[in-house]
Parts: C-alpha cells; structure tokens; sequence
C-alpha cells in the first residue's frame, strides 16, 4: 500500500526553531544543550509495516536506537538518554510519541523529516534532509 514505507530513509539535520528554550523547558544539563545545538544528527530510520527503528547517529560516535511497532508499548530512550516506556501512535501520516515531559511527533513532508516536540506550550520543531 501508498504510504507504508514512507518513513524509511537516512536524514541529516538541516535546521531547527527554538531548541533553547524547548531543552531549558525539559530540563536537559548544559553540558548536553551545548553539544545538542546545531548538531548535525543523522537520524536513520527503517519502517517495516508498523514496525520501525529509530537510530540517531551523533557526531563522534554516539548512537541512540529505539525500536518500537506503532500501538504497541516499547522501551525507549530519552534525547538526555532517560529510559523510560511508550506508545507510538500513527495519525494521518504522523508518528505521535509522549515521552516523559514532552510530546513528539514525526513527518515525512516535502521529502524532508519534520520533528516537532512540546513541552508545556514550548514547541522545537527539527527538519532534516533525506541524504539515503
């Protein structure tokens, strides 16, 4: 079906909004708002039908990986690398994800990978071009 692969690619940070005040807002240490800012993550994502793997890749080696099946509770891993359980949900096209101070959602629009995150009214919203 249209639409079921949608997601499966390698992106590269292109560009954010408001990272400052959204990190400050999730309470992320200073040491990690520094190396987060303008990082140019690559976010590699695999979709198999509802199943998908979700690897940010940092500059200098660091990976992060949560594999999750949409509907069903899965462990993941924080942005400050806190575990912790969640949901995914997909609606029109998007992945919706409430993680523990924040709400994340994920796009695939105009190509590109579309990430917004809200904490108490603070939205970061993260774009990252398809490179894979």
């Amino acid at each position: 079906p249209k639409g079921t692969m949608a997601f499966t690619g390698k992106y590269e940070f292109e560009g954010d909004e408001n990272y400052d005040a959204f990190v400050q807002k999730i309470g992320l240490p200073s040491d990690k708002i520094e190396m987060g800012r303008n990082c140019k993550i690559v976010t590699e994502v695999v979709q198999n039908g509802n199943d998908f793997t979700w690897t940010q890749h940092f500059p200098g080696g660091r990976t992060t990986t949560n594999t999750f099946t949409v509907g069903k509770e899965a462990d993941m891993e924080t942005m400050g690398g806190k575990k912790f359980q969640a949901t995914v949900k997909m609606e029109d096209g998007k992945l919706i994800a409430d993680f523990p101070n924040y709400r994340h959602t994920a796009e695939i629009s105009g190509g590109k990978l579309v990430e917004i995150s809200t904490s108490s009214g603070v939205v970061y919203k993260r774009t990252s071009k398809k490179i894979a």
